[in-house]
């Protein structure tokens, strides 16, 4: 599956979305098949204030519990509520519909901290040998 290519990573797989004042967060679905078996999530709840590089949630599978980190700091502003119910979602589309949160970000310019697309893939053909 491509990735879209106006995104940004972090080495823990998280990716982020900025649309205006607002940025976009899921996780790669590099990370969700490494996963696998996706058993539930924890999201914050709005108005949480999440920190670049800081644990925001979880995510559990049949074999681990890993955390997941915020690529932007910001207050959430809306959790992807049906991404809850359908965690298989984030592995149909886990750029789109597989999105976690919508966070107002404080700090635009800590994107300039992350990682772009060739980077990023870097760090998986890493990870993969």
């Amino acid at each position: 599956m491509p990735r879209p290519q106006n995104l940004r990573y972090m080495k823990s797989h998280e990716w982020v979305r900025i649309e205006g004042p607002f940025a976009y967060v899921g996780i790669t679905d590099y990370a969700v098949s490494h996963l696998s078996d996706l058993v539930f999530l924890d999201l914050p709840e709005i108005n949480t204030d999440v920190q670049q590089h800081e644990p925001f949630g979880e995510i559990e599978s049949v074999k681990a519990v890993s955390d997941l980190y915020a690529p932007i700091t910001g207050a959430v502003v809306e959790r992807n509520e049906r991404l809850l119910g359908e965690l298989d979602l984030l592995g149909k589309d886990p750029f789109g519909q597989g999105w976690m949160l919508k966070v107002r970000m404080e700090k635009p310019t800590e994107v300039n901290n992350l990682l772009d697309d060739a980077a990023y893939q870097k760090i998986i053909d890493a990870e993969s040998h």
